[in-house]
């Protein structure tokens, strides 16, 4: 499918850069273009698997999910819902996830996909913020009392639709599709949508303030074609697992457009807590062939005994999220000979860097740029830094010019969205550096990077340092105030099973990190934690911990 809409058939990276070119037709609908084309050419190919704790299992072609979603779009069009419509989805890792956000898209709602955990401010700040004009939840969360909580301080809210077991007050999600007429037909005139007519808004989280709202138009899921063919390399015949929540940004990157535009099956495993050996014994179990997950995954991953499980169908893994310690990388490679593909990009953008099918994986690095993005490394005045000089990535590009697979803007903050993207450039607030090769290497977020004793220093590079040592788990760098060097390191560290906090290990491992990076980099301060602070995804809240030391 995705041949028809790019160039293809690249020799190497540098024709992939050279050539790769994506036609974007000004109707473009993912839902109709892709998905429907799909179901009348491919009807009874396996488009989602689905399982969940329970060991509950549903499968569905391609034609099933043409039926589905035209049901779901004439019953939430029976519910008030049209065109421009704001309506946020908070449905865990459920499959009718898929079904309403393809039925939305082809209504030509606005999509808001949540996190269940929210809580009612935050629910309230979502649906003033963004006009929110109808809710589906799941009923298998406290969100649900929540949203019940915040419907009298939410008077854009008109509609509340539940997944589950019905609730006074709210629609049922399964009764009202079963119900459905079948027969939809792909809106004309004023209610047809346009390619860059808005599609899709996500909350994200900064170190400061309030979530922005990230708007997206239709182009988003043709800008997810590289993610999907050329860094997570899916098989058509193969099964594709990305270890995201429907909440997150990842689900879109992961588990829904680009995959489909590759025709391979997404598998969805609905769970909560995230086990290390039963989310490899379902890897194993469904013969996944494509894998991604965010670092802490991994992290967890190489502390198992991965000889127990079948990884036999397993044929490429990648990461995104945060950076990858090359220690992790490593030792992967070693247990199952795979090397992890890793890859950066943003809310406000798809896939920008990543180690491409083309390009030698290189332990730690980033990659290098995608090609519908011009992308740099450049310092606070916009120049391009140089070759082994840390400065902030940044995406080239006029913001006044359509760029597919770009974000629009912050919605409703016009300020906003200058102070991120001006005079032709696009500023992520990552800093990284570039090697001779033109590999791109993380430093950390702007506002991570701790400035001690007139040194600047990375948080990452004394993670990797710190992770090379089989007592770490997991570790976290912050900076915290010190009246004479202006910030000391800090290590809140995450023990491995069979380690216990000590002095005598403190200093072993700060001994550990002066001879592992330089001996300035190590960590005067080292804290012992159950566990890290994280986002849904599985980021670590190194803004959590620096606030901590502040009060």
């Amino acid at each position: 499918m995705f041949e028809r809409y790019t160039t293809t058939g690249f020799s190497s990276y540098e024709d992939f850069v050279k050539n790769f070119k994506i036609n974007a037709p000004d109707d473009f609908n993912f839902a109709y273009d892709v998905m429907d084309v799909l179901a009348e050419e491919k009807p009874e190919k396996l488009a989602l698997l689905w399982t969940n704790l329970e060991g509950d299992v549903r499968r569905f072609t391609f034609a099933d999910l043409k039926r589905l979603t035209d049901k779901a779009a004439n019953f939430f069009y029976s519910q008030g819902i049209r065109k421009g419509d704001m309506v946020m989805l908070i449905l865990k890792r459920h499959y009718e996830f898929w079904i309403s956000i393809l039925a939305l898209h082809k209504i030509g709602a606005v999509v808001i996909p949540a996190t269940h955990l929210l809580m009612k401010k935050d629910i309230v700040y979502r649906n003033n913020a963004a006009q929110v004009k109808a809710i589906v939840c799941t009923d298998k969360s406290e969100v649900i009392d929540h949203i019940d909580e915040s419907e009298p301080e939410s008077p854009s809210l008109k509609c509340k639709i539940v997944v589950g077991k019905d609730r006074p007050g709210w629609v049922n999600f399964t009764t009202g599709v079963e119900a459905a007429s079948e027969d939809w037909k792909r809106p004309a005139g004023e209610e047809a949508t346009k390619l860059q007519d808005p599609m899709l808004l996500y909350f994200t989280s900064g170190t400061t303030g309030m979530p922005k709202m990230v708007m997206h138009n239709y182009s988003y899921a043709l800008g997810h074609i590289p993610t999907a063919v050329y860094w997570h390399n899916v098989d058509p015949e193969g099964i594709h697992l990305s270890v995201s929540d429907s909440g997150w940004g990842k689900c879109a990157w992961g588990k829904l457009y680009g995959q489909w535009f590759a025709e391979t099956t997404v598998f969805v495993y609905d769970f909560d807590k995230f086990v290390p050996p039963e989310l490899l014994e379902v890897i194993s179990k469904f013969k996944i062939t494509t894998f991604c997950a965010p670092p802490t995954i991994y992290r967890y991953f190489i502390k198992e005994d991965l000889s127990k499980y079948d990884l036999s169908h397993l044929k490429y893994v990648t990461t995104a999220g945060e950076a990858l310690n090359p220690e992790v990388f490593e030792q992967f490679r070693q247990a199952t000979g795979l090397d992890i593909k890793e890859a950066f990009g943003q809310t406000e953008t798809v896939l920008a860097l990543g180690n491409f099918i083309y390009m030698n994986a290189k332990p730690g690095s980033l990659g290098k740029p995608n090609p519908i993005y011009d992308i740099d490394v450049v310092d606070e005045n916009g120049n391009p830094c140089r070759t082994g000089e840390s400065g902030e990535i940044a995406i080239r590009a006029d913001e006044n010019t359509f760029h597919i697979g770009m974000f629009m803007g912050y919605y409703k903050d016009p300020e906003l969205t200058r102070q991120a993207w001006h005079d032709g450039l696009y500023r992520t607030g990552d800093v990284a550096w570039r090697d001779e090769e033109g590999y791109f290497w993380y430093v950390g977020r702007a506002d991570d990077v701790i400035k001690s004793s007139g040194y600047r220093i990375g948080p990452f590079e004394v993670e990797s340092a710190l992770m090379e040592h089989p007592a770490v788990l997991e570790t976290a760098i912050t900076g915290v105030p010190h009246p004479v060097r202006g910030q000391v390191i800090k290590a809140t560290i995450v023990l491995a099973p069979g380690y216990t906090p000590s002095e005598e290990l403190k200093k072993e491992l700060q001994d550990h990190v002066k001879h592992t990076t330089a001996p300035y980099k190590y960590p005067r301060v080292v804290e012992f934690v159950d566990e890290l602070p994280k986002t849904i995804s599985g980021k670590i809240r190194r803004v959590e911990l620096r606030n901590k030391e502040q009060k």
